[in-house]
């Protein structure tokens, strides 16, 4: 579908500041395999954060801090574009482009909106109803034909498509943006919370001890894998009994994810022990991999000019990129 267009991957991540162990699993950890097999634009997205109102002093460290996670986990500056979004201006010089693009009944089907601004939709800001249109600027301003995505993104990868066709055929131009195809993780199910299983794991759940964060210690790994919610049935290897018992379905695909071994290899390794002496081996596997990325985190963190740096160098980059291509965009539309 996209042969015209060399194979690029952009992806952007929110400065949430304090990543856990689902951003590593769900998307970092592929973030570096993906450096290693083609070109990649990797964005902390600064513009997304303000839809809802930050701190301007916790946005600036959550912007560092995320710079330093996505460092410490083994994305490599020098082989990839990273930058925070916002030092970029033909995102939002993009958006509002594809603001102009996109119809009232694409975004008001986006259901990411409708559970965002819950029931008080008429308090949230614009910027929350047209995120999605600013993504699609993300993605297609570098013409990046490659887009990882979760489960909660398709919708918007979706809209990005339909964003790209529709400027194509309206302006005639058939091949001018590529159609971005989203990059799954065959292998990878999504990170619960420690304590719900049916529920994501995220910063915003009220218990630290619903998540694993990449800067926890040891101590706080083994006390908070031991206090998982789990039951007291031994491990199965029937898959289907294993759907109906969520929270020790998400404990081995935890296990599995970190050791890069498949559910089904897990289930034959553990088939009949009980869950505290899997939880043992859980948390040893989750120390050995989370606390050198969390003492890298620290130390990077305390060298603000070095993180500067990278982010400035990496906005060059992005800009030569963006601005070629932002040029084209503006003839074709008319502008002087």
């Amino acid at each position: 579908m996209n042969k015209n267009f060399k194979d690029l991957v952009f992806s952007g991540v929110q400065p949430t500041g304090n990543l856990h162990l689902g951003n590593y699993l769900g998307a970092i950890k592929n973030f570096v395999e993906l450096q290693k097999k083609t070109d990649c634009i990797y964005s902390i997205v600064d513009l997304h954060a303000i839809t809802v109102f930050q701190d301007p002093k916790e946005l600036k460290n959550s912007i560092f801090e995320t710079l330093s996670s996505f460092i410490a986990c083994g994305l490599d500056f020098k082989k990839s574009i990273i930058f925070n979004q916002s030092s970029v201006s033909g995102h939002a010089e993009l958006a509002w482009i594809f603001n102009c693009v996109s119809r009232l009944g694409w975004l008001n089907r986006m259901t990411q909106f409708k559970e965002k601004a819950g029931s008080n939709k008429e308090n949230a800001s614009v910027g929350l109803y047209v995120y999605p249109n600013l993504m699609a600027a993300d993605i297609l301003l570098y013409k990046a034909t490659h887009v990882p995505v979760g489960d909660d993104q398709k919708q918007h990868l979706e809209l990005c498509r339909d964003i790209a066709n529709k400027f194509n055929n309206d302006f005639n131009k058939s091949n001018f943006f590529p159609i971005p195809e989203p990059l799954i993780q065959k292998k990878f199910s999504r990170v619960m919370s420690l304590r719900d299983g049916k529920k994501k794991m995220s910063k915003s759940e009220e218990s630290d001890y619903s998540r694993i964060n990449l800067q926890d210690s040891e101590d706080q790994i083994e006390k908070k894998i031991k206090k998982a919610k789990t039951d007291s049935s031994l491990i199965t290897s029937d898959k289907k009994d294993l759907e109906k018992r969520p929270e020790a379905l998400n404990l081995l695909n935890i296990y599995s994810s970190i050791t890069n071994t498949s559910l089904e290899k897990t289930l034959k390794e553990m088939e009949g022990k009980d869950f505290s002496k899997f939880k043992k081996n859980l948390s040893d596997v989750l120390i050995a991999t989370i606390c050198p990325i969390g003492k890298k985190i620290k130390e990077l963190n305390k060298d603000k000019s070095l993180l500067l740096n990278i982010l400035r160098n990496g906005a060059e980059k992005a800009k030569i990129i963006a601005d070629k291509n932002l040029k084209e965009i503006k003839e074709i539309v008319g502008f002087i």
